[in-house]
This record gives C-alpha cells, sequence and structure tokens, in this order.
C-alpha cells in the first residue's frame, strides 16, 4: 500500500519537473495545440499564473497578440521566501525578470500598475493613463491583505509587525528584525483560516526561523497562533519540529485559544478570542486575504472576496471574456499554491485559444506539488491531480498524497534536493531563470 503511494506521488513529481513545458491532456500525456488565432489577448500579473500564461499562449498560438502587465520589472517569487528568512538563500536568488518574455517570445511587457478595468469597451485602464484593448482579459493577480479583519492590523501596522505574506520589502523587514532580536525571545507567527495564499507556508516559515534560532539564537521560542484547528501537512511538520527543534515551536489551534482577534503592533502584542494576551519580541503577522484588488475593479468577485470561475475553462462566472486563475480563484480543493496557478495557466491559454477560435475546449487536467522544508536537509512534499467531475474540480480519486511519516533521513534529504530542483526547474518554465539550485 505504502509503496504503491509512493510510486504514485513520484510519478506526480516527474509530471511537475518534466511536464512542465507542455500542456496535459485529460489522460495525463502531453499535447501542445494546434492552429493559429488572432486576437488580442491581455494578462494582468507577471507570477507564477499571468508570466505561464503568456509563454504559453504564444507558444501554443504565436500570431495571437499578446501584453502582460506588471508593475515590477523583477518578480519576486513567494516560494523559498521562507528559506531567505531561515539563512539558507540569498534574497538575490528570488528575484525574476521577463526578458525571455520578450526577446524569445514576442510578449509585449509593460511595467505599470493595472488600475480599473471598462467591462463594455473591453479596455484595461493603466496607472500611467494608458487604455488597452482586449478581446480576452487574464487575471492573475494574486492575493491583497484583508486590512481590518485582524483589529487593530492595517498597513502601518504591518511596518512593525510584518505579515510578509507579498513578498519584497516585508521579507527584507522581518529578516532584519529576526537578526536584531536578543537570544532568548518570542517570536510568534499569527496564522489565517482558511483559505489562504500557499497553505503550508506559515509551517514552513516557523520551521526556517527555527532554523535561523538553532544555529544563531538557540532559547529562543516560536508560539504559533492559529485561527483553524488543523493545517496542511501538519503531521509531517509536527514529527520534523520534535526532531530537529525539540520544544522549541509551540503550535495552538483555534480550539485551544490560538484564535487572534486583536493586535496591537506598538507593543507587539496579540490577544486571543479568549482574553489571553501574548507579547512577542518580533511579531510576524499573516491576516485574512483576498483575490487581488483589479478583479474586483473587474467585477469578478463575489461575496467571498475570491472570483468564481467555470470549471472546465476558468473564465469568470460572472463577467464574459475575462479569465480568472491563481490564487485569487474559487477552485477548490485546488490549493493556493505556485505550482498550480502555472499549470492552471496552460490549461487556461489553451482554453482561451479555443473561444478565440470559435472551438470548445479540450477537457482539462491539473496537477500541483508542493514542496517544504522543515530543515535545510529535511524536506516533506504533497501532490494532486485534478479533474472535471459533474461541473465542479475534483482531486481524482487515488492520485497523489503526501510524504510518509517515519521516513528515515535519507529519504527527507532527497525530497530536499527535489524541492531545490523543482524551484529550478518551475522558475526555468515561467520565466527562464538558469541558475544552480
Amino acid at each position: 500500500m505504502i509503496k504503491d503511494a509512493m510510486n504514485r506521488r513520484q510519478s506526480l513529481k516527474l509530471m511537475g519537473a518534466a511536464g512542465l513545458g507542455t500542456m496535459l491532456s485529460a489522460s495525463g500525456l502531453p499535447v501542445f495545440a494546434g492552429g493559429a488565432s488572432a486576437g488580442r489577448v491581455v494578462i494582468v500579473g507577471g507570477g507564477f499564473g499571468g508570466a505561464t500564461a503568456a509563454k504559453y499562449l504564444k507558444r501554443l498560438s504565436p500570431s495571437l497578440d499578446v501584453t502582460l502587465v506588471e508593475p515590477q520589472p523583477r518578480y519576486i517569487t513567494c516560494p523559498f521566501t521562507n528559506l531567505y528568512l531561515g539563512g539558507i538563500r540569498t534574497f538575490e536568488t528570488l528575484w525574476h525578470d521577463f526578458t525571455e518574455l520578450r526577446e524569445k517570445y514576442g510578449v509585449r511587457v509593460v511595467h505599470e500598475l493595472a488600475e480599473d478595468v471598462d467591462v463594455d469597451r473591453r479596455r484595461l485602464k493603466l496607472a500611467g493613463g494608458e487604455d488597452v484593448s482586449w478581446d480576452r482579459l487574464l487575471l492573475s493577480p494574486g492575493i491583497d491583505l484583508r486590512w481590518g479583519a485582524l483589529e487593530g492590523y492595517d498597513e502601518a501596522a504591518a511596518e512593525k509587525a510584518p505579515h510578509a505574506w507579498k513578498p519584497g520589502e516585508q521579507s527584507r523587514l522581518l529578516r532584519r528584525q529576526l537578526e536584531a532580536m536578543e537570544d532568548g525571545g518570542t517570536f510568534i507567527l499569527v496564522a489565517p483560516d482558511n483559505p489562504f495564499r500557499c497553505p503550508p507556508g506559515p509551517y514552513e516559515r516557523v520551521s526556517m526561523v527555527a532554523n535561523y534560532f538553532k544555529n544563531h539564537k538557540p532559547h529562543s521560542k516560536i508560539l504559533i497562533l492559529d485561527a483553524k484547528d488543523g493545517f496542511s501537512k501538519q503531521g509531517l511538520f509536527m514529527e520534523g519540529w520534535r526532531e530537529h527543534y525539540g520544544d522549541m515551536i509551540e503550535w495552538v489551534g483555534r480550539s485551544n485559544d490560538g484564535g487572534v482577534m486583536r493586535v496591537d503592533a506598538d507593543t507587539l502584542e496579540v490577544e486571543t478570542e479568549f482574553g489571553t494576551v501574548h507579547k512577542a519580541a518580533v511579531l510576524n503577522v499573516v491576516p485574512p486575504q483576498k483575490a487581488g484588488f483589479i478583479a474586483d475593479r473587474a467585477g469578478v468577485i463575489d461575496a467571498s472576496g475570491w472570483a468564481p470561475i467555470h470549471a472546465r475553462s476558468f473564465e469568470s462566472q460572472l463577467v464574459e471574456g475575462i479569465y480568472v486563475i491563481g490564487d485569487a480563484t474559487q477552485a477548490a480543493p485546488m490549493p493556493k499554491s505556485g505550482f498550480v496557478a502555472s499549470t492552471q495557466a496552460k490549461v487556461t491559454a489553451r482554453a482561451i485559444i479555443a473561444d478565440l477560435g470559435g472551438d470548445t475546449p479540450p477537457e482539462p487536467s491539473w496537477v500541483n506539488t508542493c514542496y517544504s522544508l522543515i530543515a535545510p536537509e529535511w524536506g516533506i512534499s504533497i501532490a494532486g491531480v485534478y479533474e472535471v467531475h459533474d461541473g465542479l474540480i475534483r482531486e481524482v480519486p487515488g492520485s497523489g498524497g503526501v510524504s510518509p511519516m517515519e521516513a528515515d533521513r535519507s529519504f527527507r534529504r532527497k525530497e530536499a534536493e527535489y524541492a531545490r530542483a523543482w524551484y529550478a526547474a518551475i522558475t526555468q518554465d515561467v520565466w527562464g531563470t538558469r541558475f544552480a539550485f
């Protein structure tokens, strides 16, 4: 039974690494779209979803006029940001530019903020004043934070108690705070309720912070106050924490008074739903989230704060001609992960080409592979395959799974190696970045 499950998971990882440059048919075999389509496709967001979509639209249909709108000249990935916080990755290795999209694939890349969407005239308004016309609009805007969802936590508070959930200066701020913290202090991470970007992310973060503390501040403690009573890969994380960090890390779920309701960034204190006050030396608040603001401007989100989509194409259920992929979508049970955004982009690229050509899009299938590091040489993973069944997305029964519990050190070491190879492979596929992992 365990051997069969491991074989399935290993197959998924191979599909994830080797299949990054291909589309997947319903059978899981690589296929490429044929023919060319005329039309203008505008993409908002240059991350795993948007950059992948731009590349594969041009690969599959070179005659398309494709414009990618991304305000940053270099995209900083959320994956592996935790390794930077843990002191085992430099910040510069998280940067990726758009040279390959421009020079190899002929994508027009515009580094401006997308400010508004005129659905009737099919125009995207940019902050610089330009309007970009589109026949199809693809939004991959990632997430925005729900400021005020936790009492006392707003943009000003984040300058003292960083979220670091949108990478950049917030990541650097949190790193500086960890470095300045005295040995023996307590690092508190406030984790949100579902859904949110990167479900294993907060727990990999405390793992990497613990790795830093173990090497530089061994008397320090970590407290996770969680708005949930369980989290992704929980058993594997806790097994790894005990193995590497002893009793340094404490996790408190919502039922045990882990739900935070108020934040005081000036005093670095948080108050739970039961009235308990905790004081941190360094406070990291990951607040509730929603789809990036341009999705709201386009009218494609509902009361949940996320974008409902048609399962087969990822076209918006609310606005015809607009597609939404990545973290901004309602696509459960697929998680909000970088790999999912990229695989959604490839499938949606084919759907857009079919739509422009008046054809029916092929039957979709998606794959997810997600690695987490608990220590530099201790990795764990989760994988899955997804399909449409009775009009809804579901995980294919019997596919995927998580790393086995109680695996030996050599197995965990290999998973850590796979994690680094995964990052090198997917960033090369999306942005053309090449570096040793």
